[in-house]
């Protein structure tokens, strides 16, 4: 499979503090990858450097070996889509359909991928369930086409068959179309359901890389790594607390 989307040392954070540090990827076409890590190992910061909503970013980002600068609207014409997490991709005081019309991308094409969001077409984003508000977060990113697609936290706030429907969706774009999908998630059961490779991240860069079969047979060592980064994000608060340099 030919490389879609690849980073090669990044680096961000906000003002002063680093998050993400020499961090790198490779996503394939019809591939999805799941970025894997406990809270603070720095999984959104990458996606919203890598998307172009961060300054000071170091490092290349490349879309089938074009670099990408510039801000988010320009990656975004570039090939570049993201899925925020908490359902922030979405318009709530606009309707399904004007959702959808807004982001210029094919209403019987969304229809096709989430049957469910027919009857709610004229009902306001923010009046949809959280199971039905990311169906259509979904649905407008993959319907603009990008050539990379990436999702923060698609399992944040649902209960676990709306999880399921949604992430049966997702395996079923990346097996039907070229489009590279970076999945961050906390859940590694249910990124064990779509991903083809995996990788975790620790302290804002890759700790471990594997197969995505392999994610259920690793899971100890991969909750090795996010106890041990809890245990660091843990410590270096309680030492601010105490007005101590965590350094």
């Amino acid at each position: 499979m030919s490389t879609v989307l690849q980073v090669e040392d990044l680096r961000a954070g906000y003002g002063p503090i680093a998050v993400v540090n020499g961090f790198d990827l490779k996503a394939d076409a019809g591939g999805v990858i799941a970025v894997l890590g406990a809270n603070g190992a720095g999984k959104t910061t990458m996606l919203m450097a890598i998307a172009g909503f961060l300054p000071g970013v170091k490092g290349r980002v490349l879309l089938e070996g074009r670099e990408l600068t510039g801000p988010a609207y320009r990656r975004c014409s570039a090939g570049i889509g993201i899925v925020l997490e908490g359902r922030k991709s979405i318009v709530p005081s606009l309707t399904t359909t004007d959702n959808l019309k807004v982001a210029r991308c094919d209403i019987d094409g969304a229809l096709a991928l989430f049957p469910e969001l027919e009857p709610r077409m004229d009902v306001k984003a923010g009046q949809l369930s959280g199971g039905e508000q990311q169906m259509l977060a979904l649905a407008r990113a993959i319907g603009r086409q990008p050539r990379a697609l990436l999702i923060d936290e698609l399992s944040f706030g649902l209960a676990p068959i709306v999880c399921k429907r949604l992430f049966t969706s997702l395996r079923e774009v990346g097996e039907r179309t070229e489009m590279a999908i970076v999945l961050v998630e906390q859940h590694v059961h249910f990124a064990a359901e779509v991903a083809d490779r995996a990788i975790v991240m620790q302290g804002g860069t890759v700790a471990l890389e594997m197969r995505g079969s392999e994610i259920r047979s690793r899971e100890a060592e991969i909750e090795e790594l996010y106890l041990g980064a809890a245990s660091a994000v843990a410590s270096e608060g309680d030492e601010q607390a105490r007005g101590c340099d965590p350094t």
